[in-house]
């Protein structure tokens, strides 16, 4: 039986602890007995993803911003968590408040890519809830999924009592509203999916049976609501509500995308044949320019973060983009704050957009030409030329960027072997361009990745190549390319197979994806735990072979995910993919007239333009850029050096993060509190703030400081201490703030305390003994195949007995010289066990200065 074990009692024994912490700066914490509906937030992949999700924080704001309904949010634990929860027998639990997963009332999934599929297996085996919605009764939390791969959610839809095809800020009301009806009239479970069915999109998987010939394919997908035959996508009709946008969730430990995210459109009709997001967030909806200056306003200055990334499916289509950009530049290159669009298509990086872009920092973009060929990109209607690239790559060059990075694929629908030359060649091309610049090294970044046929495009019924096709074509491209000055990664052929298996799957792969867990497949998105050979044997225990699900399909055929409509005909599907065979482009609707693909209603479901192309002005002023000049990063003028030491402790589960998380956390914590510091100069500024000795992680400590550089003077230390600790998460508390000299402390000595889990053995206090009567203790360290040896003796004032449990410490430490950890004396210098030592608290109570003593 499986039990609840407090979360930070696991903490000590896994590599990253700052992934379970939770305290984050804006996470919501409400009254449990208060709530009348309790949901769960779930993104089935380690935090570092989930937590750069914006989907899973606009849900979880628009859920908490109601006054009964409290949203807590929980992400899949990396393989040594789990072992931990299965070796202690303990539940699965919520970030917030640690609650398991089984309290609550609804539970709420992402699925956000194929290959996180497993880990939704991980989630709830380690919850103790039944994996199959049919095994569940009223008793369990209802189980709802959404996100782009809702779209065909076969593979899963065992899984789910519902799921949520399109847009969610809406519908979730809507749910919310059921499971509170439900538990006041006490609801069975199936009148419940009922009432759920009649949501606009939602789908729920029990009311429709996909029947099978005896080949393995469809033969007919039977409805058992006869008035309900099939499932539209829900769409927000606008993007104008944006409260629950300003508050976002800023992390403490480190994840991928650590910025301030802001949705400035949602939809594109640019047409890429390739490209379901295309299709399946049609129609545009752009924000206001104004809505998104209130946003990225009200999210860094509530955050502090130092980046704003706008995002969209290609952010350089926002038809106010140079004068929003200008905007946003003049609004906060002052504050050091940079600006980076991730999503740039071909032409749409202008040389405008780069002069604003390199004011702060030379934020990356990627440009995705996809096919290396003219006669390629026809086929995929990507509307771009070679000439447009390079141009691009010349201006990039010519303002400063030394990197240029390109996405493409391999195995397009008419891929021949000058397509995959023209790859090299265009690399090659923009290479040049760089070396025509003349000024320093130039690099390109190539990525590569296999293509895989997605539902509801028009290339959905096409084959995908094989993993050996795949890895020939990257091996000629390898091959082709220069040794320097051209970087080639590419996306591992075999997870490319297992995306496509699953992206065109059918409801038998469940069977599968619960074979393969119980063979040991975890975390398929990240190479290091992907094995596609688990995943061979449970389709030959299975009996599906998995090539299979490759296989192009018939125009005729009944694919898996027939019932659930994106909006968009398929009759316009099959025209495109026609069209592509012809080389045929079809235009943007946003600006050429509707291209008839049968999606909107222009009545609610319509475009949203802020500015078309023919429009002179747009909805914002736009100041020139102010920052023209050839300056990097000017220093504030007339700049003062104002330095002050800030004392803190540094207490709790808080301990558990490392020290470049613990940087991080100071430096917003400085923003959101309005203490502006000095900035370093270069291609990359950062705030002028000098740390103490890096605390190993896990210790605790009264007595840690930074020394901060300011350009003018504290109106008030006293006020500041308030200002920071409003800022800080629990645990980490500013004592006082006083001037100082800037003069960071060379030699120092550290005391701390350290309390056993349990008495100190007899042999363990005989070693203690031996230690202090030794000149000499040589300590080896092995990291990364090397190892060092270190004499510690000389490096311990002190190391006394206090209590059968307590020991104090000292220890010295040199700038630039090695020193040794409190954890180190347990395990080498007492031969303490590891679960002792991990689990005996160690707090560092003083630090003073040897520096004089030195001198």
């Amino acid at each position: 039986m499986q039990e609840k074990i407090a979360r930070n009692k696991l903490l000590p024994f896994v590599t990253k602890p700052g992934r379970y912490l939770g305290h984050e700066h804006n996470a919501t914490v409400k009254d449990w007995e208060g709530a009348q509906v309790r949901c769960v937030l779930i993104f089935p992949d380690l935090y570092e993803i989930g937590m750069s999700h914006q989907g899973l924080q606009i849900l979880y704001h628009i859920f908490n911003g109601q006054d009964k309904v409290l949203a807590e949010r929980c992400y899949c634990p990396d393989r040594d968590m789990e072992k931990l929860l299965l070796e202690s027998r303990a539940l699965l639990t919520s970030l917030e408040s640690d609650h398991p997963l089984t309290d609550f009332d609804l539970i709420g999934i992402t699925l956000p890519y194929e290959l996180c599929y497993s880990n939704i297996v991980t989630i709830l085996k380690l919850a103790g809830i039944p994996l199959r919605a049919k095994d569940r009764d009223g008793s369990w939390p209802m189980i709802i999924g959404g996100g782009s791969c809702s779209l065909n959610p076969e593979p899963v839809a065992d899984f789910f009592d519902a799921i949520l095809l399109g847009d969610g800020e809406e519908a979730i009301l809507e749910i919310s509203d059921l499971i509170h009806l439900r538990k006041k009239n006490k609801l069975p479970k199936a009148e419940l999916l009922s009432r759920l069915s009649a949501i606009n999109g939602l789908y729920v998987p029990s009311f429709f049976e996909p029947l099978y010939t005896e080949a393995g394919t469809i033969q007919a997908i039977r409805a058992l609501n006869r008035e309900r035959p099939f499932v539209q996508r829900r769409i927000v009709s606008d993007l104008s509500s944006i409260e629950h946008l300003k508050r976002p969730l800023v992390p403490n430990a480190k994840i991928v995308h650590d910025r301030l995210g802001v949705e400035i459109a949602r939809g594109c009709t640019r047409g890429c044949r390739f490209c379901q997001a295309g299709i399946i967030y049609r129609p545009v909806r752009e924000r206001s320019p104004e809505q998104i200056l209130d946003i990225a306003r009200c999210g860094l200055g509530d955050s502090g973060f130092d980046e704003l990334a706008l995002l969209s499916l290609s952010t350089g289509d926002y038809s106010c983009i140079e004068p929003l950009m200008t905007r946003l530049m003049d609004t906060f290159a002052d504050d050091y704050v940079s600006i980076s669009m991730p999503s740039m298509r071909v032409g749409t990086l202008t040389e405008t957009l780069m002069d604003q872009i390199k004011r702060v920092r030379k934020t990356g973009f990627t440009l995705a030409p996809e096919a290396g060929s003219e006669r390629l990109r026809r086929v995929i209607n990507k509307g771009i030329t070679e000439e447009d690239l390079l141009t691009t790559c010349r201006d990039a060059f010519r303002l400063g960027w030394k990197v240029m990075k390109f996405y493409l694929m391999i195995g397009l629908p008419t891929e021949s072997m000058e397509d995959i030359d023209a790859i090299v060649d265009l690399a090659l091309k923009a290479k040049r361009e760089g070396d025509r610049d003349g000024r320093g090294r130039r690099q390109i970044n190539i990525s590569i990745g296999t293509f895989v046929p997605k539902p509801h495009t028009p290339f959905q019924w096409e084959q995908q190549i094989g993993i050996e096709e795949s890895r020939e074509k990257i091996r000629r491209i390898k091959e082709a390319l220069p040794r320097s000055g051209v970087n080639l990664k590419y996306h591992d052929p075999e997870q490319s197979f297992l995306e496509g298996v699953f992206s065109r799957g059918d409801r038998r792969l469940a069977g599968l994806l619960e074979t393969a867990w119980n063979g040991g497949a975890r975390l398929d998105a990240w190479s290091d735990h992907f094995d596609l050979a688990i995943w061979r044997k449970a389709g030959e225990e299975c009996g599906l072979p998995l090539d299979g699900f490759l296989r192009r399909r018939a125009a005729d055929e009944i694919l898996p995910w027939q019932h659930l409509h994106s909006g968009v005909e398929t009759g316009f599907l099959e025209d495109e993919l026609a069209k592509a065979h012809i080389e045929a482009y079809t235009p943007d609707c946003r600006y050429h007239g509707c291209q008839q693909c049968g999606l909107c209603d222009f009545t609610e479901i319509r475009p949203i333009v802020q500015a078309r192309k023919d429009e002179t002005e747009v909805k914002i002023a736009a100041k020139p850029p102010a920052a023209k000049v050839e300056v990097e990063n000017p220093e504030p003028a007339a700049a003062g050096h104002f330095k002050y030491m800030v004392s803190y402790a540094c207490t709790g589960d808080v301990s558990f993060l490392g020290h470049l998380e613990m940087l991080q956390l100071v430096f917003r914590a400085l923003r959101r509190a309005g203490i502006t510091t000095n900035f370093s100069e270069g291609f990359n500024p950062s705030p002028k703030i000098s740390f103490g000795l890096a605390l190993p992680v896990g210790t605790e400590s009264l007595d840690e400081y930074f020394i901060m550089d300011l350009p003018t003077p504290l109106e008030s230390t006293t006020d500041t201490v308030t200002l920071l600790n409003r800022q800080l998460p629990p645990g980490l508390t500013v004592q006082w703030v006083a001037r100082h000299s800037g003069k960071i402390p060379q030699h120092l000595q550290s005391s701390y305390t350290i309390t056993c889990p349990r008495p100190l053995l007899p042999e363990e206090i005989g070693r203690l003994q031996d230690f202090l009567g030794q000149e000499q203790f040589l300590l080896t360290r092995s990291r990364k195949g090397k190892s060092t040896t270190l004499d510690i003796r000389p490096l311990v004032t002190a190391l006394i007995q206090e209590t059968a449990v307590t020991l104090r410490l000292e220890t010295l430490y040199s700038s630039g010289a090695p020193g040794v950890k409190p954890i180190e004396i347990l395990t080498r210098v007492l031969a303490m066990d590891e679960k002792s030592a991990a689990t005996s608290r160690i707090v560092k109570t003083s630090w003073r200065s040897m520096d004089e003593e030195k001198e």
